[in-house]
């Protein structure tokens, strides 16, 4: 078990107090902080002032991995290795994670429980490290970290006030899942009453002996169009939550878009086929790759391909192109269909809004926006909307090329 070392010459009562009101001051603004990426760079902020350190990170656990990422830090992490895992195991932040405990080391090179990756994965060398675990009522969410002292070693003071940040950010960092969790899941239960509302009526009616053989079968494909409609819901409401509750863990690859657009078009042929939607590409072939999860890219594109098929008219087109940018990558889907309102514009990436003047024409569940742009957000890009009434729309992204970590970190 790894040892805290001997405590140096304390500060005086008036130095520590001092602290502690900082530390209440910082608390009024960690509680009333509901954005988690802020919240967890106001921590990590707080951290390396409080014990005067050089820098300062945080780390969240990862239920169904079993492992510690980084989540935020006073400096920017590398970008190859953001998001290598640290092990509960053979980790000093692993230690403090399974004890439920703070530790001190002033020497991490020779300490055996020090993760040598971690130089790695920050720009600075690790000397010296005070760590203390994030615990919510009697769940550990992860460990906070003061590294390299500017003078002196950590101390017992160092390690109390850690501690009662800690305190107070795990019940920040808990709160503010909550507060996202119960205001998504209350616009949830809002919007289940208009299928199940239609479930319940239709389920009334076939009860009556009188109805016609032809009602019957249409109320049938209503009950089958309002199932097929709450299941889509459940799932994109499933996803939006975990994404944006940061539960979502982005893994980082190198993407070759020109290949995932034309994977995604063949995806969707068929039923742009079907509607007799003709399917084109400009791709400019010299793009760089963009650095993110191939998966979450790929669903991004889903949603806008099938927004961009299912709002058109037969005999009209979609077009997607990708050219090369500064710095970013810029991802264009194009359609010559129905157009949005002006006045729908902004509102358009809001949870579960959907074009009024498209209700009861064509369903869906009002989620599908509000996700591809959360994705973007994570990957570090923007996302934007262009349309003309009557004319077709044109959503326009924009992801960073090569190997920028922007956004990523805080997934």
């Amino acid at each position: 078990m790894p040892e805290n070392k001997p405590d140096q010459p304390q500060e005086n009562g008036a130095g520590m107090l001092q602290r502690y009101d900082r530390l209440l001051e910082m608390t009024l603004d960690l509680v009333s902080t509901l954005d988690l990426g802020t919240l967890l760079q106001m921590i990590v902020n707080a951290v390396m002032e409080l014990t005067g350190s050089q820098a300062a990170a945080l780390l969240l656990h990862d239920p169904q991995r079993n492992q510690l990422y980084f989540e935020a830090a006073t400096e920017r992490l590398r970008s190859d290795d953001t998001y290598i895992g640290i092990p509960l195991e053979n980790s000093i932040a692993g230690w403090i994670y399974r004890n439920r405990k703070p530790m001190r080391l002033d020497d991490t090179s020779n300490d055996p429980h020090f993760f040598r990756e971690v130089d790695l994965i920050t720009s600075a060398r690790a000397a010296s490290i005070l760590g203390a675990p994030l615990l919510a009522k009697d769940k550990v969410l992860g460990v906070i970290e003061a590294v390299n002292k500017l003078q002196g070693s950590f101390d017992e003071q160092d390690e109390r006030v850690l501690q009662a940040l800690a305190a107070q950010a795990a019940i920040a960092i808990e709160n503010t899942r909550l507060f996202k969790q119960s205001d998504l899941i209350a616009e949830m239960v809002h919007e289940l009453r208009t299928p199940l509302s239609a479930l319940s009526a239709a389920a009334h009616l076939l009860q009556r002996p009188e109805l016609e053989e032809g009602q019957r079968r249409k109320i049938s494909q209503t009950i089958f169009g309002e199932v097929q409609r709450l299941n889509e819901m459940t799932t994109n409401f499933l996803e939006l939550s975990r994404l944006e509750s940061g539960r979502v863990r982005f893994e980082r690859e190198p993407i070759y878009l020109e290949g995932l657009v034309r994977e995604c078009i063949e995806i969707l042929r068929i039923q742009a086929e079907s509607e007799r939607i003709s399917l084109e590409t400009n791709i400019d072939r010299s793009i760089p790759t963009v650095l993110g999860d191939r998966s979450q890219v790929k669903r991004l594109l889903l949603n806008l391909l099938t927004n961009a098929i299912k709002y058109n008219e037969p005999g009209g087109w979609v077009r997607v192109a990708l050219k090369a940018e500064d710095q970013h990558t810029r991802l264009v889907i194009e359609d010559n269909g129905r157009g949005i309102p002006e006045s729908s514009l902004a509102h358009l990436f809001d949870r579960f809004y959907r074009v009024p003047e498209y209700e009861g024409g064509t369903g869906g569940t009002g989620l599908g926006l509000a996700i591809a742009k959360r994705i973007v957000q994570v990957h570090g890009g923007t996302i934007d909307v262009e349309s003309t009434l009557g004319q077709g729309t044109r959503f326009i992204v924009r992801l960073p090329s090569g190997g920028s970590d922007e956004g990523l970190f805080h997934a």
